[in-house]
């Protein structure tokens, strides 16, 4: 008969565990720091990345340089191109009122520039023929990124001719106490010149440089929502006409076969009297 097994005292248990737990933060604790070690060759890996990246894209922005000058010089060819654009892209398109579309009918060239380093911003140049809101031929608007981060913008400033000033205009007109308020007009696209306010989150600047400067052609051949809503329409009526004609034909159809009938019926009406006499 095997002796009995010695009982393990509460305080020998509490003892292993505690040992255990020791061993166990020591692990985790070495762990963490090879974690650590580990994330900075991942950012400095990173960096070097960004760094290398940087380098490339400065390298095709000026390889791009020709062929958007190509382009523009291609586009100067085809009225009314950059106003057809900004109507045709939708958040563009929310921020123009009717006045500032006739305004934009003017606007012959758009230019996006990046400085040279990239980083450090861009500017938004827009070309006018002679028109009769503004005395400017070129109006700019510049987005700068200091060495600390900060965001900063300027812009040119709109020499309105006399009673032209859209911005006030819009202004005033959205006062109005008569207006309804579904109706009214989005502020004037030409205020987005004189708003600094927020330079780091400026949609519409980087709209234009991100999304319509790559390729406005895309927007500019966007089908008019207006047309094919009246094809549609066109359509329907169509469907509606011949239907019409259809049921007119059937119609039709059914008379002359009630006709058909009572025809025959009188004939035989007539054979049963010549029968009978």
């Amino acid at each position: 008969m095997s002796a009995p097994a010695a009982k393990v005292s509460k305080k020998e248990l509490n003892s292993n565990h505690d040992g255990a737990d020791e061993t166990s933060e020591k692990e985790q604790q070495e762990a963490i720091e090879h974690i650590d070690e580990v994330q900075n060759e991942i950012d400095r890996l990173n960096e070097q990345a960004s760094e290398e990246i940087l380098k490339v894209e400065q390298k095709y922005n000026k390889l791009r340089q020709p062929f958007f000058q190509k382009r523009s010089e291609l586009i100067a060819k085809i009225p009314n191109f950059w106003v057809t654009t900004f109507v045709n892209h939708p958040q563009v398109s929310a921020l123009l009122g009717e006045e500032d579309e006739e305004a934009l009918h003017y606007l012959t060239r758009v230019e996006v520039t990046e400085f040279e380093d990239i980083k450090s911003g861009y500017r938004i140049d827009f070309y006018f023929d002679e028109n009769p809101y503004f005395e400017n031929k070129i109006l700019s608007k510049e987005f700068h990124l200091n060495e600390s981060g900060d965001p900063s913008s300027k812009s040119t400033e709109i020499k309105w001719k006399s009673g032209k000033d859209l911005t006030k205009r819009s202004s005033q007109t959205q006062n109005k106490a008569s207006r309804k308020r579904q109706h009214e007009e989005p502020e004037s696209f030409f205020t987005w010149f004189t708003d600094h306010s927020d330079a780091g989150a400026d949609e519409l600047g980087e709209v234009i440089k991100d999304d319509i400067w790559p390729n406005p052609l895309q927007y500019y051949l966007v089908p008019d929502m207006d047309d094919e809503e009246g094809e549609g329409e066109e359509d329907d009526d169509d469907d509606e006409e011949e239907e019409g004609l259809e049921d007119i034909d059937e119609e039709g159809d059914e008379d002359e076969g009630e006709e058909d009938e009572d025809d025959d019926e009188g004939e035989e009406g007539e054979e049963d009297e010549g029968e009978d006499d």
